[in-house]
């Protein structure tokens, strides 16, 4: 199991960098990704413009997998410091969808219709 919790500061080593992102040595037999989305504030067109092999980072721990065990990274989040080792309260949060209200797939039925029409409309118009 390991020690690794989500919002710690760690210290890595990139040992790899591909198009979506790079890899990163945290120790232990342990590897993170840090996705190219979260190694610079705004749009990145190239990921070797702000990380290179060998490179030696601190980044935050931003997600770890339960049933595969790997762990998401982020070089954004350090704009709210903390000392390595430490959880640091994390500015960025995935929500996918708001866990307050159970209404389930109601909006997607309340719309169904009018896309249909609307899709009935635009192949009709087409053909």
């Amino acid at each position: 199991m390991t020690s690794y919790q989500i919002g710690m500061r760690v210290h890595g080593r990139i040992t790899g960098i591909q198009p979506y992102g790079a890899f990163v040595d945290l120790g232990d037999h342990q590897q993170g990704l840090i996705h190219i989305s979260e190694c610079h504030q705004g749009f990145v067109r190239d990921i070797h413009d702000y990380l290179s092999v060998n490179q030696e980072i601190d980044v935050i721990i931003l997600d770890i997998d339960e049933y595969s065990g790997k762990i998401s990274l982020s070089l954004r989040c350090l704009e709210e410091q903390g000392e390595p080792g430490k959880p640091v309260n994390l500015t960025h949060k995935h929500y996918w969808t708001n866990r307050n209200v159970n209404i389930g797939f109601t909006p997607i039925a309340n719309q169904l219709d009018g896309w249909r029409k609307k899709a009935y409309q635009t192949f009709v118009t087409q053909n």
